[in-house]
């Protein structure tokens, strides 16, 4: 497969774009229950900040278990 096959076949389109707004409220929001505000940032990738979202909630759930 080329890359114009990739390029345009969705694939590369979905690697390294921009997060969705879903993603954005919902880090946001752990961000600040976390009281991590940096955690935040406009400009991140939809794989960064559902790495983001994952630590974030795996955090917040230990915290809670206590």
């Amino acid at each position: 497969m080329g890359m114009a096959a990739l390029r345009f076949g969705g694939v590369a389109e979905r690697v390294g774009a921009q997060m969705t707004r879903a993603q954005a409220v919902r880090l946001k929001s752990l961000a600040e229950e976390a009281y991590q505000p940096k955690q935040y940032a406009k400009d991140l990738t939809r794989e960064e900040a559902e790495r983001r979202i994952n630590a974030l909630t795996a955090e917040i759930a230990l915290a809670d278990s206590f």
